[in-house]
């Protein structure tokens, strides 16, 4: 897939995520790269999602520097291209705000495997990853910790969500799996006390 593709499904899965809740006003971020090339498709700052268009993109290499584009990269950039160094695996970032799953990074836990489905998709619970300012080395290398194990996502202390995937399609997933298993925890936890999935039942799946 050619940059000018990337650039497409790029402004496409942003503007699903936008639809869908994930993203809000201008905050939310999502990515792709190119390992042959070392090119970063990234979306821009500070621009809001229903004026997107395949050209308001931003390419980037690793160390930030724009190569196409008439916006600013997202101000998260650092922390998506940490990951793509950190993880070999990985060949997309999404970071959202969504609010059931953000409301669990404001209060400071994680969401334990309630889901089955969470086993398959996001690898088990949700960690944490502690506190990191926004737009610095640190949140990115919190996230990057709290990615090991082949977790698909994490939430970000006092911030919001990040996933991860193959593709872009798989990270989106797993951001809408990560929002989805917050509100069921949220919903189940209104009721009384929740029981995560045991151990031994969990290896099975």
């Amino acid at each position: 897939m050619n940059i000018e593709e990337l650039k497409q499904q790029v402004c496409e899965k942003a503007l699903e995520a936008y639809r869908t809740g994930l993203f809000e006003g201008t905050c939310g971020n999502l990515s792709v790269y190119d390992r042959e090339t070392g090119r970063v498709v990234i979306t821009p700052s500070c621009f809001p999602y229903e004026q997107y268009t395949p050209a308001d993109m931003v390419v980037i290499d690793l160390n930030g520097d724009v190569l196409e584009g008439r916006h600013k990269p997202s101000s998260e950039w650092i922390m998506h291209t940490m990951v793509y160094r950190e993880k070999p695996e990985v060949g997309s970032v999404i970071h959202t705000h969504s609010p059931y799953a953000t409301s669990f990074a404001v209060r400071g836990v994680g969401i334990p495997t309630v889901l089955m489905e969470m086993i398959p998709t996001l690898g088990g619970a949700i960690p944490l990853a502690p506190f990191g300012m926004p737009g610095t080395d640190e949140v990115g290398r919190r996230a990057v910790e709290a990615l090991s194990g082949g977790h698909g996502g994490c939430l970000l202390a006092y911030h919001g969500v990040l996933a991860v995937g193959e593709t872009l399609e798989q990270a989106l997933v797993r951001a809408g799996y990560v929002e989805n298993a917050a509100k069921i925890y949220a919903l189940a936890l209104s009721t009384g006390a929740v029981a995560p999935i045991p151990d031994e039942l969990a290896e099975q799946i």
